[in-house]
């Protein structure tokens, strides 16, 4: 799509939304234009068609930006340029867009226009929250369980006076055992309709942590892929378990284009405590 069609889309997609564009900036005037604005309610950003360098120089010049100014922001972009955007943005609460369709973006700008208290009320992100929302739990259960465990212990005493040893913590699993557990689930794909057991931050958790035991590294794309749901929901769910301190960023110092998703050691934790407890019960993870 050209230069002269994306804006024409772009002043479609403001004009069905009832929104009124206070002006229109190329990439390398953006930030400027940011900070000379006096009051911004929404930035919507057009990233389509931008090469993966230009895409991570204008993803780093606007995240500062949103996050100073409170400033809701909706970014539309290829899936080309996932790992450049997605990185710089997390944390921002910007909506990630790529492969929308223009219903699709007119629902996510017309939703960021709306008063905070009327947000609230967008049924996908409740259920997506509800489903957080336990997730946490969940994790927050299985740290309790592990430290009532290791608190139950008995004390090995060195003959050194003072020497107490370090309460013991539940092993890693075995990577194939988790890699296991992520073939079966696909497996699944082969019989029925994917969408009926899409569960984007369970499988999200098993390849990251996957990931962590084998000593690789997951850009956010993988992760996307990962998730096995469209790319748009997929960056939503990491905004959100970044959000939720259960994914961590880590930059590439060799690539500014290219951020890793890890877990974080809390996340990390959970999940050690579910392999290890299913393997006392003899379960095979599913």
């Amino acid at each position: 799509m050209g230069t002269s069609e994306r804006l024409t889309s772009l002043e479609r997609l403001i004009e069905a939304t009832g929104a009124r564009a206070l002006g229109l900036v190329t990439p390398d005037h953006a930030g400027a234009r940011i900070a000379a604005q006096a009051s911004l309610d929404l930035l919507l950003v057009d990233a389509g068609g931008l090469s993966p360098e230009a895409a991570a120089e204008l993803a780093e010049s606007l995240a500062g930006p949103i996050v100073e100014r409170d400033c809701r922001a909706v970014v539309l972009l290829d899936p080309e340029a996932i790992d450049a955007i997605a990185g710089p943005m997390l944390g921002t609460g910007a909506v990630l867009l790529c492969g929308a369709s223009p219903g699709e973006q007119a629902a996510a700008v017309a939703h960021a226009l709306l008063p905070p208290s009327m947000r609230l009320h967008d049924a996908t992100r409740e259920r997506e929250a509800e489903r957080l929302r336990l997730l946490n739990e969940e994790v927050a259960r299985l740290a309790e369980v592990l430290s009532q465990l290791t608190a139950e212990q008995p004390a090995v005493r060195d003959r050194t006076p003072g020497y107490r040893s370090e309460p013991a913590e539940e092993p890693d699993a075995d990577p194939r055992a988790v890699r296991a557990t992520i073939r079966a689930r696909r497996l699944r794909d082969q019989f029925f309709a994917a969408e009926l057991f899409a569960d984007p931050a369970w499988d999200m958790l098993l390849d990251l942590y996957a990931a962590r035991l084998e000593g690789r590294r997951v850009s956010v794309s993988s992760l996307c892929i990962a998730a096995a749901v469209p790319p748009t929901t997929a960056l939503r769910w990491i905004g959100t378990m970044h959000d939720a301190e259960l994914f961590g960023r880590d930059p590439d110092p060799t690539d500014k284009r290219r951020a890793h998703i890890t877990l974080t050691e809390r996340a990390a934790a959970g999940m050690r405590g579910y392999f290890a407890a299913a393997a006392r019960a003899g379960l095979v993870p599913a």
